[in-house]
Order: structure tokens, then sequence, then C-alpha cells
């Protein structure tokens, strides 16, 4: 018998924020068109712009383990993989307790690996290769939490359109309406084949938001591309000269970490944390 789903929270950065597909009065996005296929479902949605795995590990998930929930989506990574700090053991540590803790609290949970942004964005030949470089060992440690917990796993490199540009906004960071609808249809199908029972549907039909044009991807480059650009390619400029430099002089590539399905902890839930009675 399918599991009704009582209680849906969803973790994470921007795109679970809704960035990309504009309602009047905010963001609507991947939680709200999810939940509409839940209808039986208490929704609560932590996710906060610019999140950071370890934030969602200490911020958010004290918010949504006292709604016990059913399922769970979790989304969030992109920005550690942006910055000079990125850290794969720490990052590991950080979701596997993420993910246990969900777990533990009984719920249902899904989450992604990441598609190749350098095909959506585009940069420069070095940055290119970084960003591919942390994409990949951040999957990694995705793919090992995934068969620790034995959860779902949503592969945005596999999803209809995912290099599409109707699939994007105009700043080609976050899903457009459309990209929010497929992602929202594809978490709907993970918790379905979990056995949660998903008594509506995510229309792929857009009802709203803006319909992007050249010219709009033009305007946005030049007004917040390029600033964006500058901002974190302090954060990844030295990583990548040390991958053309290391190309140039014939050097092999550090080894990147590599993630087992052991961690350096227990999967727990956060410090403080009791999971309620019954």
């Amino acid at each position: 018998m399918a599991k009704t789903v009582r209680s849906l929270v969803v973790l994470g950065d921007s795109t679970t924020v809704g960035v990309g597909d504009p309602v009047p009065g905010g963001w609507r996005g991947v939680g709200p068109l999810l939940a509409a296929a839940l209808p039986r479902a208490r929704y609560l949605n932590a996710s906060v712009t610019g999140a950071r795995v370890a934030s969602v590990r200490h911020e958010q998930l004290p918010k949504v383990l006292p709604a016990r929930p059913d399922a769970a989506v979790l989304l969030v990574g992109m920005n550690d993989v942006l910055r000079s700090d990125f850290d794969g053991r720490r990052l590991h540590e950080d979701l596997d307790a993420i993910v246990g803790a969900l777990v533990s609290a009984g719920a249902v949970v899904v989450t992604v690996r990441f598609h190749d942004h350098s095909r959506v964005f585009r940069l420069p030949g070095a940055l290119r290769r970084a960003l591919r470089a942390r994409i990949a060992e951040l999957n990694g440690i995705v793919d090992a939490v995934v068969r620790r917990h034995g959860i779902e796993c949503v592969d945005l490199d596999l999803v209809e359109g995912a290099y599409s540009p109707r699939t994007w906004a105009v700043d080609r960071l976050h899903p457009s309406e459309a990209g929010h609808r497929r992602l929202a249809a594809a978490f709907a199908a993970r918790l379905a084949r979990a056995g949660c029972e998903v008594p509506g549907r995510v229309s792929p039909v857009c009802t709203g938001g803006l319909e992007v044009r050249p010219w709009h991807h033009a305007g946005w480059l030049v007004v917040k591309g390029l600033p964006w650009l500058w901002r974190r390619g302090r954060d990844l400029v030295p990583y990548a000269a040390t991958i053309v430099y290391r190309s140039w002089a014939g050097h092999p590539e550090p080894a990147p970490y590599v993630a087992t399905e052991a961690v350096a902890g227990p999967a727990t839930a956060p410090s403080g944390w009791r999971q309620p009675r019954s």
C-alpha cells in the first residue's frame, strides 16, 4: 500500500526557494509545484538563497525535523562548488548527516546529482574545467550518500530538456518556470517510485513567468552576469590557474576527494534535537 504523505519538507538553496519562477509577491518554483501534487501534505520550505551544505545541516534541518516529514526534498551543493574553501570531506560529512537525520525521522528523501553547468552558463576554458572537476567530486559524494542511506536521487543531467534554453531563467543559473515544472515532476516520480502516494500531477504547461528572449540574456550578462562571474571567479580562478599550470608543465592533477559510504561520524540529528513523541 502506498504511503500517504502528510508532511512534505524542502531544504536547499535558491533553486528550491523558487528563484527563476516569479509570481506576484515573490517566487513559486519546484516546492509549491510538488506540494500541489500532494494535497494531503503540510508543506514546509526551509530553503534559503545562497545556502551551502553546512548551513542546511545546522540551520535548516532543525527547522524541518519537528514537522516529522513523510517526504523530504534536498537540493544543495552548487554554492559549495563555487567557493575557494570547497572541502569534499567536510561536505560529505554534512550531507551524510542531513540525509541520515531525515531518514531516521521517517522521511522518504529525494536529492539530486548535478548536471554540467558549464553547458548552460558559458565559461572560459580553464574555469569550465575547474567547475566540471568540482561538480564531479560533488556528484561522487552524492552517490555515496545515496547508496549508504538507500534514498532516491534525480540526475539533473538526464532530466528531459536539461540543456534546453527554455529550461533556464534569464540568468542561466536557475530553472525557468518550465525548468521548475520538470524538476517537480521528476521529484514526484521518485517519491512515487519509493512507495509514496502522489495523487496529483505536475503539469508541464506554463501558466506565467517571463518568456526569455535573446536580448534578455544579453542584458542580464552585462548588468548582473559579468559582476557575478567576477565574484565567483575570484574563488575559482586560483584553482583553474593550477589546472592550467599542471597541464602546461605535464604534472598530474592532484587526486580529488573520493567519497565512499563510510564517513567520519555517525549520521545523527542536530545536537539538542529530540524525536517528537507519537
